[in-house]
């Protein structure tokens, strides 16, 4: 198992990263307003000035934007949108991987599906039948890819995320989620979080000795 290393000029790479296009984006919108029609940002805001317990604000946001005259300009801004804040959730998984070799298929499935996730998610919004119907054309699809390490569904759950985010027209949601995750996941690898439980405050927790190794 490779062991944990020092994650300064990798996380100084990610928070540059993160900040450039968060930064180009404010300054964007902020000098020319009128490309705000064309960029699917926000949700958060919706949601927080909403009193109900539904997606309604998101969803009429999102006809006022992606089903607007200029939907298709949206829709590839949001495609791009999304594997812009996937690609840092592969360098975790570059980083953070235990395999001797970088499983290229999942990499490129994790790049790839949340654009996928955000085509079908401007398709099926809003509508219960169309929902239905991507539900039934999915089951009947017989995926054989098998996941290597258990960790790796959280990196296939976080793509669905980001694209879901976009697909809604929600790209600060999605940055959101994207940074949430690449951050707990370089701190909890870097911590080793969970590899031994030694020392006083786990020992305590666990209720076993400091020099046992397994439970009797």
């Amino acid at each position: 198992m490779r062991r944990s290393g020092g994650l300064g000029i990798p996380l100084t790479l990610i928070v540059i990263y993160y900040s450039f296009w968060v930064g180009s984006m404010w300054y964007l919108l902020a000098r020319y307003p009128a490309l705000n029609q064309y960029f699917p940002i926000g949700g958060i805001e919706f949601l927080a000035q909403s009193n109900t317990d539904g997606f309604e604000p998101i969803y009429s946001s999102v006809e006022r934007t992606v089903r607007s005259p200029h939907g298709a300009v949206q829709l590839a801004i949001a495609s791009v949108g999304a594997i812009i804040l996937t690609i840092p959730v592969s360098w975790a998984y570059f980083i953070t991987s235990r395999a001797r070799r970088i499983d290229q298929s999942f990499v490129q499935t994790i790049m790839i599906l949340p654009v996928v996730v955000t085509g079908i998610s401007m398709i099926v919004l809003n509508s219960l039948a169309l929902a239905f119907s991507l539900a039934g054309i999915v089951a009947a699809v017989r995926f054989r890819f098998a996941l290597k390490q258990p960790s790796d569904a959280m990196y296939i759950f976080v793509a669905i995320a980001i694209g879901l985010g976009s697909g809604i027209g929600a790209l600060g949601v999605a940055t959101v989620i994207s940074m949430a995750f690449v951050f707990a996941t370089l701190g909890i690898w870097r911590l080793e979080y969970g590899k031994t439980l030694s020392g006083r405050f786990l020992t305590m927790m666990t209720r076993r000795d400091a020099g046992e190794d397994e439970y009797q």
